[in-house]
C-alpha cells in the first residue's frame, strides 16, 4: 500500500512537470514556437497562379516554386539556387516582369534604414533558364518597364534606366549628393512615415518616369558615434527633420525616354508640402500625385498631364485633425478610382470616376475597413477586409460596386487576411486568432467555401500542448469615467481566485495603433505566457488615440500626445487593481518606443499607482522625433509648445516613486538615444535612481546574435526583483 501511494505520488509529480513545461526566454528567440507559413507569397497576374519562396534545408538551397491555384498543385519550380553557383547565399526577394517571363532576384541585401536597401540582382529569363546579373553593383529598387524592354534603378542618390537589349544604363538624372539631394528614392522620414521608398514611377507606355526629387541640403543633420570593434568609432551621419526643423523641398519630375529631356511639374501654388504618394493612372499620359499639406489636414489629388506637364485637383481631402495617406487608390480601366477615406467618421471604400466625382460610397456603417483587395471589373465585385465583427477581428468580405449583395467570406472569429487569385476565382486565406496558429487554406471566392487546407500548423499546436499554455481573455474594461476599452488579459494556469496576484500590463498606445487583436502570438505574448507561468497576471488595455473603432476615438489625442493615453493606462490599471484577485500595490507596466513614452509617463504621473515600469527606446520629448510624425498629432512645437512640454516624461521626472528601467540602442536612427540620455540626465539632477541599458550600436529593434536573449532575461529579472 505504502508503494502504490508512493508511486501515484510519483506518477502525479511527473504528470504535472510534463503537462506544465516552462516556456524559455532562449525557445521564444530560438524559433522553436514559429508558425510556419508561406515565404514571399505572390499572385501572379497573367494566369491563375501563385509563387512562393521555399527553402530546403537538406539540400541548403531555395527556389522560387509556381502553384496552381485552383488546385494548389505545384506546376514548376521556376528557379533553384543549386543550379546558380551565384545564388549560393540564397534569394532575398523577387519580383516579375509584367509578361512574368523575367525575374529579378535579390540577393546579398544591405540594409539601409527600416524599408531601404542596396541589394545585388539578377536577371532570370524562365524560359531559357539564363541567369545574367545586368549591374556589377548594387543597386536600389530596381522596376522592369511594363513592355519588359528596360529597367530603372537607383544608385547614389541618382536614377537610371537600363536598356535590356543594348545592356547600356543611362542616367535620369546627375545631382544626387550624399546628404544632399535624391532623386527617385525617398528621404529617412518619407521611409519611416509615409512607408516607401521607390520614389518613381513608369508610365504604361513605358515612355515616361516620374520620380520625386528630395533637396534636403538644408535639413538639419543627425550624427550617431557607432562604435563598432575597431580602435576609432565611426560616425554616421544622415538628415533628420525633427519636428518645427526645415524639411526637404521636394519637386515633382516626368522624364521622357525617347527624347531624353524631363520636364518639372509646377507646383507653386504649393508651399511646405509633401508629395507621400505617386502614381501613374491607366492613361499612360496622366500621372496621379497626393499633395500633403505640412499639418497634414489637407489633401490634393493631382492629375498631371504628362506631356504638358498641366496639373490640377481631381479630389480635394480636409480633416480637423490629420489625414492617414494610405496605398488604396486604384485605377479602373476607364480611370475611374477607387479610394479610400474616414470623412464620414470610419474609414470606407468610396468610388470616384476619372473627373473627381463621386460615384459611390462602397461601403457604409460604423466600422473600419482596414485592407482593400482589389475589383473584379467583370463582376463588379470588390473584395475587402474590415472589423465589422467586432474592433479586435478582422473579416474578408466581398460586395458589388453599387454596395449592395455584400457576402463574408471568412468564417472564424479572429483575423483572416486573403491573397487573390488574378480572376478573383479563389483566394488564400490566412486565419489566425489568440488560441488557433496561422492557418493557410485555398477558399473560393463567390462564398468563401473552403477547399483545401495549405497548413495548418499541427505541429505546432501539438507541441504547445505539453506546455498547457494560458488562455488570452478579451472583454471590455469600463475606466471611472465611462471609457470603454479594449483589453485582454492573462492569468497564471493554476490561477487561485482567492489569491492575490501581481500584475503585469503591456501598451503602445501610439496614434491608429492596435495591441488588443484576437490573431496568433507573437513573441511578445510568449514572454508574457512565460510570466504567467511564474506566478504574474498580464493586462494589455488599447486606450483613447488606439485605432479601428473610428476617427473620434482615434484623433482625440490631436495636440496632445500623453494626455489621454496616461489617464487610461492609470485608469485602467485601478479598475485592475480592484479586482478581488489581484495586489493593487505590485503592478507595473511596460512598453516600446511609443509604448515606452507612455510606460515613462505612467510611472511618473501615475506613482500611486504603478510600482514599476520598464521603457524601452522611448520617446521622452516629441521635441525630440521627426517632423512627419509628430507634425501629424502635435503641429509645430512653435505652434503648440504646451501640447509638447506638459507630456513629455522628461518634465516630469521629479515625481518618481517607483522603480524605472530604461533601454536603448546607441545606433537607433528612429528615436534617437538622445531622447533617453536627456531623460538620463534629467533623473540624475532630480536625484532620482534607476536603471538603465545601452545597447551598442543597435537600433530601434534591438536584436541580432543574443541581444534579444540578453534583453529579456535583463527585463525578466527586473520584474521579478521589483514586482
Amino acid at each position: 500500500m505504502y508503494s502504490k501511494r508512493i508511486l501515484a505520488l510519483f506518477l502525479l509529480l511527473c504528470f504535472t512537470v510534463v503537462g506544465q513545461q516552462k516556456i524559455t526566454i532562449d525557445q521564444i528567440y530560438n524559433g522553436t514556437f514559429r508558425a510556419k507559413g508561406m515565404d514571399e507569397l505572390q499572385s501572379l497576374k497573367n494566369t491563375n497562379q501563385y509563387t512562393v519562396l521555399n527553402v530546403n534545408m537538406q539540400a541548403r538551397s531555395m527556389s522560387v516554386d509556381l502553384y496552381d491555384f485552383a488546385t494548389l498543385k505545384k506546376v514548376s519550380t521556376l528557379i533553384d539556387t543549386k543550379s546558380y553557383p551565384e545564388l549560393a547565399n540564397g534569394i532575398d526577394s523577387y519580383t516579375f516582369d509584367a509578361s512574368e517571363k523575367m525575374i529579378l532576384l535579390a540577393c546579398n541585401t544591405n540594409q539601409i534604414f527600416r524599408r531601404s536597401f542596396t541589394a545585388d540582382y539578377y536577371l532570370y529569363d524562365i524560359a531559357t533558364k539564363e541567369l545574367k546579373k545586368p549591374f556589377d553593383f548594387q543597386v536600389q529598387e530596381p522596376t522592369f518597364s511594363p513592355d519588359g524592354n528596360k529597367i530603372a534603378y537607383a544608385k547614389e542618390n541618382n536614377l537610371f534606366i537600363y536598356d535590356l537589349n543594348s545592356k547600356k544604363s543611362t542616367a535620369i538624372t546627375t545631382d544626387g549628393e550624399k546628404n544632399s539631394i535624391i532623386n527617385g528614392i525617398t528621404d529617412w522620414v518619407y521611409e519611416e512615415e509615409f512607408s516607401f521608398v521607390k520614389a518613381f514611377d513608369w508610365s504604361a507606355d513605358s515612355k515616361k518616369v516620374s520620380y520625386i526629387r528630395f533637396d534636403e541640403s538644408q535639413v538639419p543633420e543627425f550624427s550617431m558615434s557607432m562604435f563598432g570593434k575597431d580602435l576609432y568609432p565611426t560616425v554616421q551621419t544622415f538628415k533628420y527633420p525633427k519636428a518645427g526643423e526645415k524639411n526637404a523641398i521636394v519637386s515633382l519630375h516626368i522624364y521622357d525616354v525617347n527624347a531624353n529631356a524631363v520636364k518639372n511639374i509646377d507646383l507653386a501654388q504649393y508651399n511646405d508640402f509633401y508629395i507621400p504618394r505617386m502614381k501613374w493612372t491607366k492613361d499612360s499620359n496622366i500621372l496621379s500625385a497626393q499633395i500633403l499639406n505640412r499639418h497634414q489636414d489637407n489633401l490634393d489629388l493631382l492629375f498631371v498631364d504628362g506631356t504638358s506637364g498641366a496639373a490640377k485637383v481631381v479630389l480635394n481631402e480636409k480633416d480637423k485633425a490629420y489625414i492617414d495617406v494610405t496605398d488604396n487608390l486604384t485605377f479602373l480601366k476607364d480611370n475611374s478610382f477607387i479610394w479610400t477615406s474616414e470623412k464620414d467618421g470610419f474609414n470606407h471604400i468610396y468610388l470616384y470616376n476619372k473627373t473627381g466625382k463621386l460615384k459611390n460610397q462602397v461601403t457604409k456603417g460604423k466600422w473600419e475597413v482596414t485592407e482593400y483587395y482589389g475589383l473584379d471589373e467583370k463582376t463588379n465585385t470588390l473584395f475587402y477586409q474590415s472589423v465589422e465583427n467586432g474592433s479586435i477581428n478582422r473579416d474578408v468580405y466581398r460586395i458589388g460596386l453599387d454596395g449592395k449583395n455584400k457576402v463574408r467570406l471568412s468564417q472564424g472569429v479572429g483575423t483572416t487576411k486573403a491573397t487573390f487569385s488574378p480572376n478573383f476565382q479563389y483566394y488564400i486565406s490566412n486565419f489566425s486568432s489568440a488560441s488557433q496558429p496561422t492557418k493557410y487554406t485555398l477558399n473560393e471566392a463567390k462564398a468563401g467555401k473552403e477547399v483545401q487546407v495549405i497548413q495548418d500548423n499541427e505541429a505546432l499546436s501539438g507541441k504547445l500542448k505539453g506546455y498547457n499554455l494560458p488562455e488570452k481573455e478579451f472583454f471590455v474594461l469600463k475606466t471611472e469615467k465611462g471609457n470603454e476599452l479594449n483589453a485582454w488579459i492573462i492569468k497564471p494556469k493554476d490561477f487561485d481566485a482567492s489569491k492575490k496576484y501581481p500584475v503585469f500590463m503591456y501598451q503602445y498606445s501610439g496614434p491608429g495603433s492596435q495591441q488588443v487583436n484576437n490573431d496568433w502570438n507573437g513573441a511578445d505574448d510568449y514572454w508574457f505566457m512565460m510570466l504567467s507561468q511564474q506566478g504574474y497576471i498580464v493586462a494589455c488595455v488599447d486606450g483613447r488615440g488606439t485605432g479601428f473603432k473610428g476617427a473620434d476615438f482615434k484623433k482625440v489625442t490631436q495636440k496632445e500626445l500623453g494626455k489621454y493615453e496616461v489617464e487610461d493606462q492609470i485608469d485602467a490599471a485601478k479598475v485592475i487593481g480592484n479586482y478581488s484577485f489581484v495586489d493593487k500595490t505590485r503592478i507595473g507596466i511596460f512598453g516600446w518606443s511609443y509604448g515606452g513614452f507612455m510606460s515613462s509617463n505612467c510611472i511618473l504621473k501615475g506613482n500611486d499607482i504603478f510600482k514599476m515600469a520598464i521603457a524601452v527606446a522611448p520617446v521622452t520629448n516629441w521635441r525630440f522625433y521627426d517632423s512627419v510624425y509628430t507634425e501629424r498629432y502635435m503641429q509645430t512645437p512653435q505652434e503648440n509648445a504646451s501640447g509638447y512640454d506638459e507630456n513629455s516624461p522628461i518634465n516630469h521626472v521629479s515625481k518618481l516613486k517607483g522603480k524605472f528601467l530604461l533601454i536603448h540602442g546607441s545606433g537607433d536612427d528612429n528615436v534617437h538615444v538622445q531622447n533617453s540620455m536627456q531623460m538620463m540626465e534629467a533623473l540624475i539632477q532630480a536625484n532620482k535612481q534607476f536603471d538603465s541599458e545601452i545597447y551598442p550600436d543597435n537600433n530601434h529593434g534591438i536584436y541580432g546574435g543574443n541581444t534579444r536573449i540578453q534583453l529579456y532575461t535583463k527585463m525578466t529579472n527586473f520584474i521579478k526583483e521589483n514586482l
